[in-house]
């Protein structure tokens, strides 16, 4: 920073206001400063400021051990908001869901001086492990979680699932189909509970079919499962938890003669990169990853703010939905 001083012939404390963002300095006067920066490749040092200000600019992202389509989008996204905030990201997945392996996680990421840490918990066995945890820094969970301990300090972000999961119900609902199945995904993970829920809130007694998992390959089984009852006219829509499973059931149906929309309609949820280009192109609730981020971010740097409302996601009407046969 003395370099830099010299340099632009300004004092030590100009720089300082200049690298802090401080309005009161004349716009030449930051223009000299910053052209002095460029040219000596002045880098701040962060462990020096770690020192002085006992702020990391770091935050700290606990996630599952997972590459789900929406797990990942939201540690990117998650990623972008700090960066856009001026502060780094230290990435740490649970190999287990286990006490043991949280608090190891946990204690690696104070021992770095995180600022605070953002935990992508949509397992209920993860989330559940937080409730008892005091640290000194802010904790943000990522989780459509209604069961929160009252009182609790840890913040909670997400998207609405309930409401997405009632918006493609009431889709095929307002088309004109009546037996409907839910495609669920795993009944540990709170996006899946809230699913079901939302689906249920339109049709009450909708028949629910449970997926082993999250991906195409577990769709293609609860679709080879269906596969009689679209024949028989006893199904004429399926609502899957998510678009993977939509593509397996997809798959699934196609190996049998069933077409789709034409015999039956199919919905999924997420919103994944080319769900437009599929043939036909899938009807969908996307969820805003972004805003998620965002959110999750914002919860974290101000913990004096207000608890920050569900984030709405969005339907998007495509090819693979149409009234029933």
């Amino acid at each position: 920073m003395a370099d830099v001083a010299s340099a632009a012939g300004v004092s030590h404390q100009t720089v300082s206001r200049v690298l802090n963002g401080h309005a009161h300095v004349r716009a030449e006067t930051r223009e000299r400063v910053l052209t002095a920066i460029e040219e000596l490749g002045y880098r701040r040092n962060q462990a020096a400021r770690t020192l002085v200000t006992t702020q990391s600019a770091t935050i700290g992202i606990v996630t599952t051990a997972t590459t789900n389509f929406g797990p990942a989008s939201t540690v990117l996204a998650i990623e972008e908001s700090a960066r856009a905030a001026g502060y780094f990201v230290s990435l740490a997945a649970l190999g287990s869901h286990d006490p043991e392996d949280t608090g190891r996680v946990l204690d690696q990421l104070m021992n770095q001086g995180v600022d605070g840490i953002i935990v992508l918990a949509p397992i209920v066995e993860v989330a559940s492990l937080l409730d008892g945890v005091l640290l000194p820094v802010p904790i943000v969970v990522v989780a459509a979680r209604e069961d929160a301990p009252a009182g609790t300090s840890v913040r909670y972000v997400a998207v609405d699932q309930r409401a997405g999961a009632a918006l493609a119900a009431r889709h095929l609902a307002g088309l004109g189909h009546e037996r409907v199945v839910h495609v669920a995904g795993p009944r540990n993970w709170y996006d899946a509970i809230e699913r079901v829920r939302g689906f249920a809130d339109v049709f009450a007694d909708g028949r629910i079919l449970d997926a082993t998992g999250w991906d195409a390959q577990s769709g293609y089984d609860a679709g080879a499962r269906l596969a009689r009852d679209v024949v028989d006219g006893t199904v004429t829509a399926v609502f899957a938890a998510n678009d993977y499973l939509a593509l397996g059931i997809i798959r699934a149906f196609w190996e049998r003669g069933i077409r789709v929309p034409d015999e039956v309609s199919i919905a999924g949820f997420d919103g994944i990169d080319g769900s437009g280009f599929l043939v036909p192109s899938l009807t969908t609730v996307r969820q805003s990853f972004a805003a998620l981020g965002d959110a999750a971010v914002r919860g974290l740097l101000d913990p004096t703010a207000s608890g920050a409302d569900p984030i709405l996601p969005e339907l998007v009407v495509r090819g693979s939905t149409t009234p029933p046969p």
